[in-house]
């Protein structure tokens, strides 16, 4: 047997071989089960096009998925909702169809559903396959049949996707609008996507597409796998805005959830056949114990095929660039990792983990490495398994990066401290450390920490003071602390080290208080559920401060390419809080001390020439108070008592530079 890369570049896995042997046998296993006859992983997901609804020579043919239903009937707008006009027949064991004569039988927009006949009851149902669902009046999901006379035109050809040096803007469409409503494609095509693309940004990753029957689920309580959300407009509003940010030169990323499914039946497609394992594990063991939700049998053919077949609809029909797969380390272990520590790598290999779900992901990357090369793959995995960013032939998961999440958690738990209890060797250790050749998404905060509940950076840092004092010529000490720290903890998090960067819709210039849904408890507002952006774009406002750093923050990484590298750490004190580290050309100096600067502090550098200030948090245009100058010349020279050269510098307290050297 071949022994798997894997095992020579993390020698801490020799221990546990014989489970990453395990892990590819079963992938090949499943492989030749679902592959019959030599197909390629994009031969096999084609689901969409054969079930669900077709226009064909002479009218229209609809397939559906039941295997342990015993009869299915056609219902719509189309039939007046007869329930016995149009039923289906079963072909096989587990399929059923009907054909309905006439292109123009079924109009287009015309409501559906189809009754399925299981357990002695009939229930009225959305077809799995459905593109496209929306709620009428009276709050009724059902699908709806498109047949345009003009289908949308694509003019992205000549887009090419980046997948390095990611910078990502993570945003919801519903609350991307300032007023107190839910949004659409449109209105973040023409106000939203000019505002990423002037901050800096190179991708955007959006959430809450496809579509699901709560709104305060965050779109993560998907009914509708196929359809992308009504909520926000009509679909080819969505295709528009990615065709617009291709023109933009901007990638865009789905939030992909296949961790689990909403467990309603009259929207989702729970129980679709009578049963509850026709896609979830039977039993408790198909529910989460934390989510109220389902939970995927990834062993079986059927939801491989309809899992994968939902990957590559997304890329091709609606030219996504890639995902960010929600969840993962809910779908790899059997207890979900709820409690888990990971603290050795005996808990990544035991009968917790769950195979098939490592399979079914090594399949879908190398699925979509086939429709699409150069697509980006992340993995939302807070249990650092060890090959989740390896390639599948080197004995991996094969995602491209794995979501940093001990970064915001650091980051949290950090803010609730004094800033003289700061831990700056931990601080290093979370920023710094990853796997050997996994590559990581750093952030300081997504979604998850601005929504109710929990506290975005900036609100951490000011509270309440935000709501009387962001004004220009009011003189504030907790809001200078705060806009110290909130540029300071952005610039040490994309500059440790990080493979990409990422940032939550509106967090770069500080937005105030957090994400609140509308729901029963706040009286279904919308209050919350929105971005302020005449806060950012006022100029008699602090906000505008935050915002600019952020660009020139971006702006800065991307000149010295400063994302992806090994920085080399230069000195690091704890008592006087003076973290330095260098990454490529660029040394860095922060002095994390609320009260201490240092006139003359001896910076090691272990280097000899001319060092200059290129950029600081201290600076006017980012709110400072221009105590560093940019005109100085620091030469270096051997540091007393050392046997190191380096450069005396000033260095004020809760402060941070970056020196270039140029001679």
């Amino acid at each position: 047997m071949a022994r798997w890369e894997i095992l020579d570049i993390d020698p801490y896995l020799s221990d546990y071989e014989n489970d990453i042997n395990l892990r590819m046998d079963r992938l090949e296993e499943q492989k030749k089960n679902f592959l019959a006859g030599g197909k390629s992983l994009k031969e096999f997901a084609n689901a969409h096009n054969y079930y669900g609804f077709h226009k064909v020579d002479g009218g229209w043919i609809y397939r559906e998925w039941a295997p342990n239903a015993n009869g299915l009937y056609l219902i719509g707008d189309f039939n007046n909702w007869d329930k016995h006009s149009h039923p289906l027949r079963k072909i096989n064991g587990e399929d059923w169809e009907i054909f309905v004569k006439g292109v123009r039988t079924i109009p287009h927009k015309s409501r559906l559903k189809v009754l399925v006949d299981a357990n002695g009851e009939i229930k009225e149902r959305i077809p799995i396959f459905a593109r496209r669902v929306e709620r009428n009046e009276d709050l009724d999901f059902a699908a709806i049949l498109e047949n345009p006379r003009k289908d949308f035109e694509w003019t992205d050809k000549k887009f090419k996707i980046n997948n390095k040096d990611l910078l990502i803007y993570e945003a919801h469409i519903g609350m991307a609008g300032e007023e107190g409503k839910v949004s659409s494609y449109k209105e973040f095509e023409k106000y939203i996507l000019p505002r990423i693309k002037a901050g800096g940004y190179n991708t955007v990753q959006l959430m809450a597409i496809a579509e699901h029957p709560y709104y305060a689920s965050f779109g993560y309580q998907v009914a509708n796998f196929f359809a992308p959300s009504s909520w926000y407009g009509e679909s080819k509003d969505l295709k528009s805005l990615i065709n617009t940010a291709h023109e933009m030169g901007l990638n865009v990323i789905m939030d992909l959830v296949h961790s689990h499914s909403v467990k309603n039946t009259a929207e989702g497609i729970n129980e679709f056949d009578g049963t509850d394992y026709q896609f979830f594990h039977a039993g408790d063991e198909g529910n989460h114990p934390d989510w109220d939700s389902k939970l995927f049998d990834y062993h079986k053919g059927g939801v491989v095929h309809f899992l994968l077949s939902n990957v590559k609809y997304w890329l091709e029909e609606f030219h996504f660039d890639g995902f960010r797969f929600d969840g993962v380390t809910s779908m790899i272990y059997k207890n979900h990792g709820r409690g888990e520590a990971f603290d050795s790598y005996a808990k990544y290999f035991s009968m917790n983990t769950d195979i098939d779900a490592l399979n079914y992901l090594q399949m879908a990357n190398e699925l979509i490495r086939e429709v699409k090369p150069n697509a980006i793959t992340i993995a939302e995995d807070m249990s650092g398994m060890p090959g989740m960013c390896l390639p599948v032939s080197q004995g991996g998961i094969g995602f491209d990066y794995r979501l940093a999440m001990g970064m915001p958690d650091f980051w949290e738990r950090t803010l609730k401290r004094d800033d003289h209890d700061w831990d700056l060797s931990n601080m290093w250790y979370e920023l710094t450390t990853h796997r050997p050749n996994e590559k990581r998404i750093g952030y300081v905060e997504s979604h998850d920490q601005a929504l109710v509940g929990s506290k975005t950076t900036i609100f951490q840092l000011a509270d309440a003071e935000m709501y009387d004092s962001m004004a220009i010529d009011i003189h504030n000490f907790e809001i200078d602390r705060a806009i110290a720290l909130h540029k300071m903890i952005r610039w040490i998090t994309i500059s440790e080290g990080a493979d990409g960067y990422l940032n939550f819709m509106g967090n770069e210039f500080g937005h105030p208080e957090w994400i609140d849904f509308p729901r029963e408890g706040n009286g279904y507002s919308y209050h919350y559920a929105r971005r302020q952006w005449s806060l950012r774009d006022a100029d008699y406002l602090k906000y505008k401060f935050l915002a600019d750093f952020d660009q020139a923050m971006l702006a800065f990484a991307k000149e010295n390419h400063q994302l992806g590298n090994d920085t080399y750490r230069l000195w690091l004190d704890n008592d006087r809080k003076i973290i330095a580290f260098r990454n490529k050309d660029i040394v860095y100096l922060f002095n994390f001390h609320p009260t201490n600067s240092y006139e003359s502090f001896h910076l090691p550098i272990h280097d000899i020439g001319e060092f200059k200030v290129v950029m600081d948090t201290d600076e006017a245009r980012f709110g400072g108070f221009d105590r560093i100058s940019h005109g100085v010349s620091y030469y270096t020279e051997r540091l007393p008592g050392t046997d190191y050269d380096g450069i005396k510098i000033y260095i004020p307290c809760r402060t941070a530079l970056a020196l270039k050297k140029v001679k």
